[in-house]
């Protein structure tokens, strides 16, 4: 008998890509995947809306193949937010429990959390909250280590990292797919949603970094402790690669766009030339990846290193490029839990996480108390990296 079924919708500037899959019979076993379909991105600039009616018919258009392909009708999806205006706030808040010492319980945990947005409120004009990660409590001053629920004292404090992006942004994406018929039931940041089914566990643990390349972004969000503790989107992608080629060898752009996919035979230029354009591109992105890496205090101190994902990733040097720049440990990603029979690659990560992130929400208890966590965007993220990885 097939399972609930979930949909994931990934809006990039190049593709819209949308997956539609089955709730495993067990938690420890792959999804199936019914269908996939992808549309060319129409109406999209570094990841956001510029024209709207020419957006709603991209994802229309996905939609249709991928419920031809899986032979149903979407009614509800979660949808991927990206682009150029997402970033990271840090912040801290701290509540008083009792004069006498009460118990910390998951309310206080949420009280605090949104006091800590409440104290970055001068820095979210006009910005929406998209998660609320906490990064450490401490109660009385000190640190906690585990969970904090359970534990007694008078002050509960937590520092926070804060997912954000322009309420436009945000407004237009969820919009555009509400247009073309489909309920959002749940927004997750992209990286984030890929991070799902391309990380394991022990990655997140040791500190690690996944680079997204896609066509006009390139999407970085670190782990360490197994917690998410930045995110950060750059406006660079494979496009500016395809760009370099033009202006190299001023030829047209649907020319350098063949050209980099090696799609041209017979032609003059080198191998050798096309692999030094290619690499002076992406020592670029990795050079920016690897300041980032230094401003959060994380440069050359993650022993999982950095896993290459997106259209990027496909460029037969990235990896050595990576590894040679930022002096790490370097690999390009894969979907992790996926049938053998499964023909999606890397690319369509982030469409399928928002599957599994819809699947371990569904697989939580259903108790009232946890139906009331999980209306927390951060403490969603944290429920679901422990229900899917081991």
């Amino acid at each position: 008998m097939q399972g609930k079924i979930y949909t994931g919708i990934d809006i990039g500037t190049y593709h819209v890509k949308i997956v539609i899959a089955a709730a495993p019979e067990r938690p420890d076993i792959p999804m199936m995947i019914l269908g996939t379909g992808m549309s060319s991105s129409r109406g999209l600039r570094h990841g956001y809306i510029i024209d709207k009616a020419e957006a709603i018919k991209s994802i229309r258009e996905a939609l249709q193949r991928a419920s031809s392909a899986a032979k149903v009708r979407v009614k509800s999806a979660r949808v991927a937010v990206g682009g150029v205006s997402m970033d990271e706030i840090r912040s801290s808040g701290e509540i008083t429990l009792t004069s006498s010492g009460g118990v910390v319980t998951e309310r206080d945990i949420e009280r605090a959390k949104t006091e800590s947005v409440k104290r970055a409120s001068g820095k979210l004009n006009n910005r929406t909250v998209i998660h609320t990660i906490p990064l450490e409590f401490r109660l009385d001053g000190a640190k906690v280590y585990g969970k904090a629920e359970g534990l007694q004292g008078t002050k509960l404090s937590v520092d926070t990292l804060l997912i954000t992006m322009l309420s436009q942004h945000h407004e237009d994406l969820i919009n555009a797919v509400e247009a073309a018929g489909v309920e959002v039931e749940d927004v997750m940041a992209s990286p984030l949603a890929a991070s799902l089914v391309t990380l394991t566990k022990a990655q997140k643990m040791a500190g690690v970094v996944l680079a997204n390349i896609g066509a006009e972004t390139l999407s970085v969000i670190v782990f360490d402790a197994d917690t998410p503790i930045s995110l950060k989107i750059f406006p660079t992608g494979s496009s500016d690669v395809t760009n370099s080629i033009a202006l190299s060898l001023q030829v047209p752009l649907p020319e350098a766009e063949q050209l980099k996919r090696g799609g041209v035979s017979g032609s003059d230029v080198s191998e050798k030339k096309m692999n030094t354009l290619i690499a002076a591109r992406l020592k670029t992105m990795f050079t920016l990846v690897d300041t980032h890496l230094k401003l959060i205090g994380r440069q050359r101190l993650l022993p999982a290193g950095i896993v290459i994902t997106g259209g990027g990733s496909g460029f037969m040097n990235a990896s050595d490029v990576a590894r040679a720049i930022m002096k790490l440990p370097s690999q390009i990603g894969a979907i992790g839990q996926l049938s053998r029979a499964s023909s999606i690659d890397a690319t369509w990560a982030v469409a399928y996480g928002l599957c599994r992130w819809a699947y371990a929400q569904d697989s939580v208890d259903r108790s009232s108390s946890i139906k009331e966590i999980l209306r927390s965007a951060g403490e969603s993220v944290r429920q679901t990296f422990k229900s899917l990885l081991p």
